[in-house]
């Protein structure tokens, strides 16, 4: 595969490239009178694009085939003389409420067969021909009228694809699917092959008699093959439906830069984002901040993960909150600093577009709890005076030089795999306590700790030309995936590999012979048996100590033996009863002219932090000095030839954090700059940015 070519939205005609600022607009929940006020306020704050239309589908086609674009037309004719420009969605993501009585066969079907009813959004399923041909020419229809509006900078194509309809169990999904499997395995033995179908009597002799994973009944297994190829067809699925939508407005605006907005987290994992990727002009995503202590960490996770699946190329911030969400269970208010912290750090990581969901509170319907950079407060708000004080700070990092510039490089990178977390997410596996996802964000953390900031890289991407490599709970190593592995490590490479690593080829088909099967040797251990750990029974084995004093909860291996070429870093303690006593926990090998450490339990991100300072020493890689670890999490963006260098200094704790000073400070968000002793002060929630 490919990635098409980069292309991003450039500014409107006499203006400078400038950080992309704004948010999602929607001008049709209010009165016209309101729309002056907006953009005086968006030009107040510095605001200079917003993305509007996304769920305007039953304005712009009130009934089937009369269209009324005026009221858009004016608001955009508004906002561009204005110099505000527009990201213009196709508004197909819900479809209006005449088209689903028209044409219910368009609605997604559940598991159990009750159809998905018009009254929220997204019901609508991907396969469907005629829903298709429906957006098509809402898209046709918009493309025309604004192919020559010199405002319109950019196509938002549709919104949060799968969000609500991942999954449609329809007949026309039924029909896709097996045409699906025809394209993937060419025959029906092949499909037979994959899902293992000898068991329990499941063979198909052709490929009519492929059903999706439907209602089995409560406490039964799905087949893990068949279900593992349905959570990669139904995103293959919506990726089609977008690829068509895209194309549609292609023909008619060829090289005006197209996305549509991901939903990249570290538990996002729905679609494939990675292979969305290399479908878009520019990547964009909408990420919505953790409440509690993994708030900024998991956020500055899954900004290196977008950055990843970038490839580092500047991507697009096009959804956070300015505070509190409104679908959550408790809906949290960001703390004091946040707000501007948050952007800074998306930014930091490679982000050249900052916006949010939304500009105006909405005073109705679903997300009118939703914040938002208007709040139901009004400007005369800490959160509109942050907001306006995020603009500034974007355009001050613009005017020196910020947007030649993108995401060093890191010397970790930690991989992350889509279809790993879909296998791990199958409910007959050793243990539901474990599924991948959370590790990678684990040795985020712990890399954090010891001073070193990673690079989240996907599975597809150049992970082997890092100096060091983790392997956090990859489940599935493929062939390919696995010779990568062997001649990184085998060229030199620094690797890093856990527990539930290796387990299963691309078609969930265990590597025999002991664990991590296709690597074995690469690591050096022999993995016989699985211990998972847990205190759902009285008396169960619920945690093990390591000597390095490390704590392992949920899952342990049962190393059995270890290669001459490996040694033991620690070990498990505990009582003679459960076998482990003594048992190797952690060890290193040398292969090739690299080494491979391996980590034989789930230690979380304060067992991995302990461990971590001698498995780096053992390694090779160096790490900062000890009195710059933990508190700051630096990261660096810099042009080719260093002229523009750029360092970013986030407090991680609610202490305040002093660091030297380097560099000349620009951005100083709830930090405090020393000059005369070059040193500076970061708050809680604080940031400094300083060029070099």
């Amino acid at each position: 595969m490919e990635h098409r070519a980069f292309n991003w939205p450039q500014p409107l005609a006499g203006k400078s490239p400038r950080i992309w600022y704004g948010g999602d607009y929607n001008p049709d929940q209010w009165p016209e009178e309101v729309w002056d006020e907006d953009i005086e306020l968006m030009k107040k704050a510095g605001v200079n694009l917003v993305s509007v239309a996304i769920f305007s589908w039953a304005k712009l086609e009130p009934e089937e085939g009369v269209y009324d674009f005026d009221w858009l037309d004016r608001v955009i004719d508004k906002l561009g003389k204005a110099g505000i420009a527009v990201d213009l969605a196709t508004g197909t993501a819900s479809p209006p409420m005449w088209l689903t009585q028209a044409h219910p066969e368009i609605l997604w079907v559940d598991y159990r067969g009750d159809v998905c009813q018009p009254g929220a959004r997204q019901h609508w399923r991907a396969t469907s021909p005629i829903f298709l041909d429906y957006a098509l020419n809402l898209c046709r229809k918009m493309a025309e009228h604004y192919k020559d509006n010199p405002y319109v900078v950019s196509w938002h194509v549709s919104n949060e694809y799968g969000c609500h309809n991942r999954f449609d169990y329809s007949e026309d999904a039924e029909r896709a699917f097996q045409q699906w499997c025809e394209k993937k395995y060419g025959t029906i033995d092949a499909v037979n092959d994959a899902w293992g179908t000898a068991f329990w009597a499941q063979r198909m002799n052709n490929f009519s008699e492929i059903i999706p994973p439907r209602f089995i009944g409560d406490g039964n297994f799905m087949n893990p093959g068949k279900l593992l190829d349905w959570k990669r067809f139904s995103s293959d699925a919506l990726q089609d439906f977008y690829k068509a939508e895209r194309d549609a407005l292609l023909e008619i605006t060829p090289g005006k830069p197209q996305t549509t907005n991901f939903m990249v987290s570290a538990g996002g994992t729905g679609l494939d984002y990675d292979k969305w990727g290399y479908d878009v002009d520019f990547v964009s995503n909408d990420h919505y901040f953790t409440p509690g202590e993994a708030h900024f960490d998991e956020l500055a996770y899954s900004a290196s993960l977008t950055d990843g699946i970038a490839r580092k190329k500047p991507w697009f911030l096009m959804e956070h909150s300015t505070s509190a969400v409104n679908w959550r269970p408790i809906n949290y208010r960001v703390e004091p600093g946040e707000l501007v912290r948050d952007s800074l750090a998306h930014l930091a990581m490679g982000a050249d577009a900052i916006c949010y969901f939304q500009w105006r509170q909405s005073k109705a319907g679903a997300e009118k709890w939703h914040s938002s950079m208007v709040p139901h407060a009004g400007p005369d708000s800490q959160i509109f005076r942050d907001v306006c004080e995020l603009g500034a700070d974007l355009n001050k990092l613009a005017d020196e030089g910020l947007l030649d510039t993108t995401l060093v490089k890191s010397k970790v990178a930690v991989v992350f795999d889509y279809e790993s977390q879909w296998a791990t997410e199958h409910t007959a596996t050793p243990t539901q306590e474990v599924r991948h996802w959370t590790e990678p964000l684990a040795w985020f953390r712990a890399l954090a700790d010891n001073g070193l900031t990673a690079d989240v890289v996907p599975v597809r991407g150049p992970w082997d030309e890092y100096e060091a490599v983790v392997l956090p709970s990859l489940a599935i190593l493929s062939e390919e995936t696995s010779r990568r592995v062997r001649e990184y490590v085998a060229n030199g490479g620094k690797l890093f590999v856990t527990y539930y690593t290796g387990l299963v080829d691309e078609k969930d088909h265990v590597w025999l012979g002991g664990y991590p099967g296709s690597i074995r040797d690469v690591v050096g251990v022999r993995v016989e048996e699985f211990a998972p750990m847990g205190n759902d029974f009285p008396g169960a084995m619920d945690h093990l100590d390591l000597t390095n004093g490390a704590v392992a909860h949920d899952f342990a291996d049962v190393i059995t033996s270890v290669a001459p070429t490996a040694h033991v870093v620690a070990s498990f303690k505990a009582d003679k009863w459960t076998g482990f006593d003594g048992a190797p926990a952690i060890t290193v090998n040398e292969y090739g002219d690299g080494k491979a450490a391996y980590v034989g339990a789930r230690l979380g991100r304060e067992g991995l932090a302990k461990s971590l300072p001698v498995l780096l020493e053992e390694l090779g890689i160096e790490t900062p000095a000890e009195d710059d670890r933990g508190e700051v999490l630096r990261v660096e963006r810099a042009d080719s030839t260093d002229e523009n260098h750029f360092v970013f200094l986030f407090n991680r704790t609610h202490d305040v954090a002093v660091v030297d000073l380097e560099g000349e400070p620009l951005v100083a968000s709830l930090a405090q700059v020393n000059e005369s002793e070059h040193t500076a002060a970061i708050q809680p929630n604080g940031v400094l940015v300083v060029k070099l």
